[in-house]
């Protein structure tokens, strides 16, 4: 289908270092704090210090928020809550800082990338390095036709990986990953149901902002239609993308296992970073070791997705808004864990604080 051969990401991808975490760990048990009493923090700070090759592990102190944002084709089934072709306001919202996330990134002093793939929208009405790696003016509509050429699929996977390789390049050290999309879900729910081989009912969800039942049901139907166009090319990734995902979706694979190679660590948002991961997975199965699920967002979907994984959300809040506000809601615990597993002191070596014979007998 393409020049591109994503089969290499299998060799390119490698684990987190298990003798540094090993190394970890060991110091964890020489902390003043017993081991296991911090629950999950210990967790989380070994998993840094294996994926930063580092022990003590370093502070979390470049991260950012990167979104891919994109409009489907499929919203004009009214499969969405929004109108079909509206998030170029979700992204203009954003980035006047009146979203959700901008609130949570201010106050975290957490810049806040957002790169548009397919939104429906002028590309003049956006930011030149807003709009620098769209691939088209809105993705398909996957019941009834491809989302994106076999080219623009190309051009999309390579547009996430080139900007994976940005962040990495500028000392970003953890990415908080997300979407702003009109449709987005409907996609993400397709590649969880043909990954997991589901019905469509079984992952289909009410999105971020909450659909009634009949818009549910239309939901579901879509999903249905989109499947049977899905599980003919499940053995292609690249072309599964193209099929029923989207330029959005396409990038944020690439994205994904372009951090995996780099090394760099990365926090899930919701249902559609999960459909996402769970395609790289496919493509390499090393790739979700480099990879947090932030939060449990409600969405059957994501659910799904993670529990094929293996991969325990950190919260459990019930944040569907999307756009990477979940995720963001986890850092905080991350740099927590960091902390603790750098700077907690080691306890005194046994021998030298212990009593040297018995003090009664002295003179």
């Amino acid at each position: 289908m393409s020049s591109l051969d994503i089969d290499d990401f299998t060799d390119l991808i490698e684990r987190p270092d298990g003798g540094v975490r090993r190394d970890a760990e060991a110091r964890r048990e020489r902390q003043v704090v017993p081991p296991g009493s911090l629950g999950r923090l210990d967790e989380l700070g070994e998993w840094l210090a294996a994926a930063q090759s580092a022990v003590p592990v370093r502070p979390i102190e470049r991260p950012r928020v990167v979104l891919f944002a994109g409009d489907h084709g499929i919203a004009e089934l009214g499969v969405s809550a929004r109108a079909a072709g509206s998030a170029s306001n979700l992204v203009r919202d954003i980035l006047d800082g009146g979203r959700p996330v901008s609130v949570l990134a201010r106050r975290l002093g957490v810049p806040v990338r957002v790169v548009d793939m397919a939104l429906d929208c002028d590309p003049g009405s956006l930011p030149e390095d807003v709009v620098r790696h769209r691939v088209r003016r809105g993705s398909g509509r996957i019941d009834i036709e491809d989302a994106l050429t076999a080219e623009e699929a190309e051009a999309a996977f390579r547009a996430g990986m080139a900007v994976a390789d940005e962040e990495a390049d500028s000392g970003t050290d953890l990415v908080v990953l997300g979407d702003v999309s009109v449709g987005g879900t409907t996609a993400a729910g397709v590649l969880v149901a043909a990954l997991c081989g589901t019905d469509a009912s079984v992952v289909t969800g009410r999105g971020g902002l909450a659909i009634d039942d009949l818009a549910w049901m239309r939901k579901c139907a879509a999903i249905r239609d989109a499947l049977r166009r899905a599980r003919p090319v499940l053995g292609d990734q690249l072309q599964l993308l193209a099929t029923v995902g989207g330029a959005d979706l396409t990038a944020i694979t690439g994205f994904l296992l372009q951090s995996a190679v780099r090394k760099m660590p990365v926090l899930l948002d919701g249902v559609v970073s999960a459909a996402c991961a769970l395609v790289a997975q496919r493509v390499a199965f090393r790739s979700p070791d480099w990879w947090l699920a932030a939060h449990s967002s409600g969405e059957p979907g994501q659910a799904k997705a993670l529990d094929r994984m293996a991969l325990e959300p950190l919260l459990t809040q019930g944040v569907t808004v999307g756009e990477g506000t979940g995720a963001l809601l986890a850092l905080p615990l991350v740099q927590a864990a960091a902390a603790l597993a750098a700077e907690l002191p080691e306890r005194p070596d046994e021998a030298a604080a212990e009593p040297q014979g018995d003090t009664a007998s002295r003179p």
